[in-house]
């Protein structure tokens, strides 16, 4: 029962918040609802008995929403996306898209005839599930991942060439910051 009731709030949750997302007048409050939504069927991943699956998908998406926000923060030209937006482009046409992909999505699980299961389940469906995916390339990607998160920190270290402390001096008391442009933060 309890179960149950978890399902349906989660769910309910998932849909509310991913709602919300198009409602909301500013990229920051769009963003966090669509990390809460996300985080709500990260629970119901994890109310099936997928735990490795629910943390995986809990770290990509807090990760890749803060990392959004943070790039809000640092390069929008309204205070961290909070000034109102228009969340609508192209209203009719996107609602013709939607409702023609739910249509061919329902027509495809109630006409489409599911095979029935061959076999046993594996022992450990996530080992399973990964040499599957995987093969025996786990190593190359687990490799892959480091690197790319290092090549993710370093363009971002190289692409800034000067930090706070370059702009208001090494105890930041300058009374004006050193920007080589005029008109940006701190004039």
């Amino acid at each position: 029962m309890l179960s149950a009731i978890l399902f349906w709030v989660l769910a309910v949750a998932a849909v509310v918040f991913g709602g919300l997302v198009f409602r909301v007048d500013s990229m920051a409050r769009a963003t966090f609802c669509l990390l809460i939504s996300f985080l709500a069927v990260v629970g119901l991943v994890l109310l099936v008995g997928l735990g490795y699956l629910g943390v995986v998908i809990a770290l990509m998406m807090v990760i890749e929403m803060v990392i959004m926000a943070v790039f809000m923060v640092m390069f929008m030209m309204n205070p961290a996306g909070l000034m109102p937006m228009s969340m609508f482009h192209n209203t009719r046409g996107s609602a013709v898209i939607a409702g023609g992909t739910f249509a061919v999505l329902a027509a495809g699980i109630l006409l489409v005839d599911w095979p029935a299961r061959g076999g046993a389940a594996a022992p450990d469906l996530t080992f399973a599930l990964g040499e599957a995916l995987m093969g025996g390339q786990m190593l190359t990607m687990m490799t892959l991942g480091i690197t790319l998160f290092a090549t993710i920190v370093a363009t971002v270290v190289l692409a800034t060439d000067r930090g706070r402390y370059d702009r208001l001096g090494d105890d930041l008391d300058a009374s004006t910051a050193d920007d080589p442009a005029g008109g940006g933060v701190g004039r």
